[in-house]
């Protein structure tokens, strides 16, 4: 059976032990998801630079820490 897709409810999931776990993904979700709250360009890159400025474990910690109520991760 081939149906339409669903829309996703509730928040959104990220598996950090797959693809969507590289840092680089995150740091596009980070970008994409800003630019759906409707924060400015420059607090866009504030966050991705914040996100940059240390190991993934930082990366990751910055990533929940801006978008953790709208984003579960898992590991």
């Amino acid at each position: 059976m081939i149906r339409e897709k669903q829309p996703q409810r509730g928040p959104m999931i990220i598996d950090l032990t797959g693809p969507e776990g590289n840092a680089f993904v995150l740091l596009g979700y980070a970008k994409r998801l800003a630019k759906q709250l409707g924060l400015n360009g420059i607090d866009a890159v504030n966050i991705q630079n914040e996100m940059k400025k240390g190991d993934y474990e930082n990366l990751v910690e910055t990533f929940d820490k801006h978008f953790g109520e709208i984003v579960i991760l898992e590991r």
